[in-house]
């Protein structure tokens, strides 16, 4: 895919000359090669996008916010199962009899709604003019007992979605794993830094290094600092806009 040139218009936040961001970060928006894109992110690791006339929930969850007033969802896009994540109550709250449910095979499966679409690694749609590609989330050292990851291989999803010529990571729930050289141009990357579940944020800072995006979002924080990775990617090139600790 071909570097992308952008004007970068970021909404209530000031980034310094030195690439590191300021605390705020409520809405992002950017213009792409096909439109207006504003995330906004919600809290732990719930988003939402507005792209155009369409718009898209990922990881909705009820203690991240109030899904009852906010904007109906044309999609909704779940990475894994665990309840911080698939939410049937948030889903049910922004869901119209025409949302389109796009969820790992897992999470499909637990979602009784119609227009639910099961996505396995590797995997991609074009829906309401974005391509998503379903991309492997999971962890390689982390578990919940011994021998039983929190997130095993193969099972999960984080997500690039591509809006116009504009290229965004959705890493999940998960560590830094050996196919994410292979991602291409990023241009926003939101990375989780909780632990026990993910990464440390000091394990983050290599993780970014190598996918590489303009700008980084640390999310999914827990009980970690988002500072620790603005510090460590300080002169390297990559934005980071550090979103208000919970």
């Amino acid at each position: 895919m071909r570097p992308v040139s952008l004007t970068v218009l970021v909404l209530s936040l000031a980034l310094t000359a030195a690439l590191v961001s300021a605390q705020a970060a409520t809405p992002l928006e950017f213009e792409t090669g096909a439109g207006r894109l504003t995330i906004h992110p919600i809290g732990h690791g719930s988003l939402y996008f507005a792209f155009n006339d369409v718009t898209i929930h990922v990881d909705p969850y009820s203690r991240a916010g109030d899904y009852s007033v906010l904007p109906k969802a044309d999609q909704i896009w779940i990475t894994h199962d665990h309840g911080d994540h698939l939410d049937l109550r948030a889903i049910e709250a922004i869901s119209t009899p025409e949302t389109a449910i796009i969820a790992d095979g897992v999470s499909a499966g637990k979602i009784d709604r119609p227009n639910v679409i099961a996505l396995a690694n590797g995997e991609t749609i074009e829906l309401g003019g974005v391509r998503l590609e379903a991309v492997p989330a999971y962890n390689l050292v982390r578990e919940r007992s011994p021998g039983q990851k929190f997130h095993p291989e193969g099972m999960y999803n984080g997500y690039i979605a591509t809006f116009g010529d504009f290229r965004v990571y959705i890493a999940g729930d998960t560590e830094c794993f050996p196919e994410m050289k292979a991602f291409g141009p990023i241009d926003v990357a939101f990375i989780p830094i909780n632990l026990p579940f993910t990464m440390s944020p000091e394990e983050a800072v290599g993780c970014i290094k190598v996918i590489a995006p303009k700008i980084v979002v640390p999310y999914h924080q827990g009980n970690s600092d988002p500072n620790v990775v603005a510090d460590g990617l300080a002169g390297s090139g990559i934005e980071v806009i550090v979103l208000p600790l919970p």
